[in-house]
């Protein structure tokens, strides 16, 4: 990984990221399938892999407190909801490994393109909770500049930001930049057409493109296995990009796999896939009801396999963390809390007659008096 990464705290501050520990995905603990995990679900390290242990450690708490801290907007984000201050949420908890992991392990200038439960990954980046749940609480159409941040605002049709993010990277392709395009969907969005297209049309222009899938089990209601025959990473491979399969719950390993690859696609080797198997612990969004399509079992079997939990057993097992390293994260967490409620609660809704002025660049006569009828409308009424 390039040094001139950067590692954004919510307040907007920047700190150098640690040194990269692993080379390659040949330095990874793989299965006979291809399947890569670092860090078994009880926290055990995989003692097969050698690799900088006082950088790994470095590592694993710098990744962990980006973990923490997107899971506490997570939370407070859902409760604001339920309180009637956002109208919807979509929540990432149970696949903070699989954004913090892979977010960390690209360059700042990479361009990201997400879907809409990036949550983690944009906190990563420096976004604002004001900006995060702006478009959540109605007030306005998306929430931050993508430009200072190089993160692209929230797409909510499926799969619609993958041709977007091709056509961006054919763009950074032609300027002659060594920009990595980072596209991020879900197993759902796979199924779209529009998914289909944008790996087929970068394969065959070598678009600087890193396709990454989480697949977190569930497409609203309609499973993985019912929405497929063949896995994602299969059919990244079948249109022609380097794909590799991970534990997306094992945020080492994430950021392993999309470290190595982001250098593959970056020093020209074409585009590439990346499949994440994680687990979506709470509904689709705040609108669904998951107990009607999945059964308690299957949720308690998947957060035994909490990719917080996970970290934590390691970093108590390897001796990298003591109580001032949880304590001073319990404590950025408590305000990054406090901080999403306060900036939450204090976004207003926009004047309605604001959106004439965002019609047309020079106003004709009929939308000026649409405007002035609406003020006129608006005004009769006693306050």
């Amino acid at each position: 990984m390039s040094t001139s990464n950067i590692v954004r705290s919510p307040a907007g501050s920047s700190t150098p990221s640690p040194a990269n520990p692993f080379t390659s995905t040949a330095d990874l603990p793989r299965a006979p399938d291809g399947f890569i995990q670092f860090i078994a679900p009880d926290g055990q390290l995989r003692t097969d892999t050698d690799v900088d242990r006082d950088a790994l450690g470095r590592l694993t708490r710098d990744l962990y407190r980006g973990m923490r801290l997107a899971r506490r907007l997570d939370d407070e984000a859902f409760a604001l909801q339920r309180q009637g201050e956002l109208g919807l949420w979509l929540q990432c908890r149970g696949q903070e490994a699989a954004q913090v992991g892979s977010i960390a392990a690209v360059r700042a200038d990479d361009y990201v393109f997400p879907s809409y439960r990036e949550h983690a990954a944009a906190l990563w980046r420096g976004i604002r909770p004001a900006d995060l749940l702006r478009q959540w609480r109605g007030v306005a159409n998306s929430g931050w500049d993508p430009e200072p941040y190089s993160f692209h605002i929230y797409t909510l049709v499926l799969a619609a930001q993958l041709l977007h993010a091709t056509g961006y990277a054919l763009g950074v392709q032609r300027d002659g930049s060594d920009t990595v395009v980072v596209a991020y969907f879900g197993d759902g969005a796979a199924s779209e057409g529009d998914a289909s297209e944008a790996m087929n049309i970068a394969a065959t222009n070598d678009a600087p493109v890193l396709f990454f899938c989480q697949d977190n089990h569930w497409a609203i209601s309609t499973a993985s296995s019912s929405q497929s025959r063949t896995p994602i990473h299969r059919r990244g491979a079948g249109f022609g990009l380097r794909s590799e399969w991970v534990d997306g719950n094992d945020v080492l390993a994430v950021y392993a796999v999309t470290s190595a690859l982001t250098e593959h696609v970056r020093s020209g080797g074409g585009p590439a896939l990346i499949e994440a198997t994680t687990y979506r612990m709470g509904g689709h969004s705040t609108s669904d009801d998951p107990t009607r399509y999945r059964t308690d079992s299957e949720l308690e079997a998947w957060r035994a396999k909490d990719p917080l939990a996970r970290v934590e057993a390691l970093l108590r097992a390897e001796g990298w963390s003591d109580t001032a390293f949880l304590d001073e994260i319990q404590a950025e967490a408590d305000e990054l809390a406090d901080r999403t409620r306060r900036e939450c609660l204090a976004l207003q809704a926009p004047d309605l007659a604001d959106a004439f002025a965002t019609v047309l660049a020079d106003v004709p006569q009929l939308l000026q008096e649409e405007h002035d009828a609406f003020v006129a409308y608006r005004d009769s009424f006693l306050d």
